[in-house]
């Protein structure tokens, strides 16, 4: 929530492209490039899933493409120039017609990360994506966030709180706790962190993680 403007800090400086947003509404820290989506999903659920990718885009300044393409648009990757694009990258092409109500958890979920792909970030914020999933879908979702990371250029920050998910997909694993950092480092090097099993993991978590 401090990093998306929700909420202002009580102390530290929040930078976004080098400039200082500390105190700025949450549309500030869009327009510098930051989206993020939320633990339990929010879309339009009497829209169709296009629509709600229409919404994002027509949020964010955007038109539909046109044959000719001006400023910023050029080097915009193509898959985030249309609604259409922006469906098949995460895997609900197949859905565009459906109404977003009536699509399962897991594929809201996947539609919540298009809208916010919509605006074209340069940071993506995801908040608990993994909730209510199942292992496989867990995998599938990990895989999806890697290939948008790699082939949009994103920085993306994964905040959850089942740990044990986190350390199997990610490259780097930064714990707080009650407000204060705790450990920041490879996911096998925070998993073993005393003060991390201590808070989060306990025991046992330490041992399954044993590679």
């Amino acid at each position: 929530n401090a990093i998306s403007g929700v909420t202002e800090p009580t102390d530290g400086r929040l930078l976004a492209a080098g400039r200082d947003l500390t105190g700025a509404k949450p549309h500030r820290f869009a327009a510098r490039g930051l989206a993020r989506t939320f633990q339990t999903p929010r879309v339009f659920s009497d829209l169709t899933v296009l629509a709600n990718i229409e919404f994002g885009l027509k949020f964010a300044g955007r038109r539909r493409r046109q044959w000719l393409l001006w400023g910023d648009e050029v080097g915009v990757p193509w898959a985030l120039r249309d609604a259409a694009g922006i469906l098949k990258l995460v895997g609900l092409d197949a859905h565009a017609g459906l109404r977003a109500g009536d699509i399962t958890p897991s594929q809201q979920r996947l539609l919540e990360i298009g809208m916010a792909l919509s605006t074209r970030p340069k940071v993506l914020l995801l908040d608990e994506v993994a909730a209510g999933l199942t292992e496989a879908e867990v995998v599938e979702m990990a895989r999806l966030i890697r290939r948008l990371r790699d082939e949009l250029d994103l920085t993306v920050v994964w905040i959850e709180h089942a740990v044990k998910i986190l350390v199997r997909h990610v490259e780097r694993v930064i714990v707080l706790h009650q407000g204060r950092k705790i450990a920041d480092g490879p996911p096998q090097q925070v998993i073993r962190d005393p003060e991390v099993i201590e808070a989060y993991l306990g025991d046992e978590m330490s041992e399954e993680a044993q590679p």
